[in-house]
């Protein structure tokens, strides 16, 4: 597990690792009649499912900054568990949030999530547009004034047009900020009119063209994004090749250069950080 201090390469100059995973509420899929066979495990707690969230755990130790998709946030089918509480305690995260969006009475109770080692400055809930609500935005502020990080993790919806309507209000928030990371599972490719529409309106770039994340046991698509300012110095993009959700995780690592300056590492405890306030 990384110490206080491993936001730098081994050289000594900064770097941030960055990854977006949609856990699929810590549940595993090989095949596509699993969705229909194994549908149960969607909406009723198991065994595997833990085992697999430690597996996620370990998977995500390594990194600075996790967002998650698809976190449940404590429902019958997780066992009443918060899981981004307990991915952030088994993989050492001094601070983390969760983002409920979309609650099936008690079955089941989906949304984003935040790992971080670095203390946020904000955070701030957006419930996204959409003809069918469910889907949300977290906006996370590190740092002040102008060399402030703000990474904004995504879940998009199914449809185009539902698409491009939170993709435009998500622009609208972050056009101003020089350095923005907007990360997640975006459910579009890289070269859709929506999400061309949106860098150019935020003023983001699109580094991982073509890099297939889904379908996680044979990926054929390009749906999870990190999205960045182009400003930042990005050093690595990979998928990393795991099967513990039905999307494979995408990492990033950042040579901050200056451009970002971020806070130390404080000596955090476990308390999800409460630190939120407007945009």
């Amino acid at each position: 597990m990384p110490d206080g201090d491993h936001v730098q390469d081994q050289e000594g100059s900064r770097q941030l690792r960055l990854l977006s995973y949609n856990i699929q509420a810590g549940t595993t899929t090989g095949k596509y009649r699993e969705y229909l066979t194994s549908s149960w495990r969607q909406v009723l707690p198991n065994n595997q499912r833990i085992a697999n969230l430690d597996a996620i755990a370990e998977l995500v130790a390594s990194y600075d900054i996790v967002a998650l998709q698809e976190v449940d946030c404590g429902s019958l089918r997780s066992g009443f568990l918060n899981q981004a509480k307990y991915l952030a305690t088994h993989a050492g995260f001094e601070h983390w949030s969760y983002q409920g969006n979309r609650k099936v009475g008690m079955l089941a109770h989906a949304g984003n999530g935040l790992l971080s080692r670095i203390q946020p400055s904000a955070i701030e809930e957006h419930k996204l547009p959409g003809a069918i609500p469910g889907r949300g935005a977290m906006f996370v502020r590190y740092g002040d004034g102008p060399q402030a990080l703000w990474l904004v993790i995504l879940h998009l919806a199914l449809g185009r047009r539902a698409r491009s309507q939170q993709l435009r209000y998500v622009a609208g928030l972050v056009r101003d900020y020089p350095n923005v990371v907007a990360m997640g599972d975006l459910n579009t490719g890289p070269r859709s009119r929506e999400l061309l529409e949106f860098c150019d309106q935020a003023g983001l770039i699109i580094p991982d063209q073509g890099i297939l994340t889904f379908p996680s046991w044979d990926p054929q698509r390009a749906i999870d994004h990190i999205l960045v300012s182009p400003r930042m110095n990005i050093a690595s993009l990979e998928v990393l090749p795991v099967t513990y959700s039905d999307h494979r995780p995408l990492a990033m690592t950042v040579n901050l250069e200056g451009t970002v300056d971020l806070p130390r590492h404080p000596n955090g405890n476990q308390d999800q950080n409460q630190t939120k306030q407007l945009l």
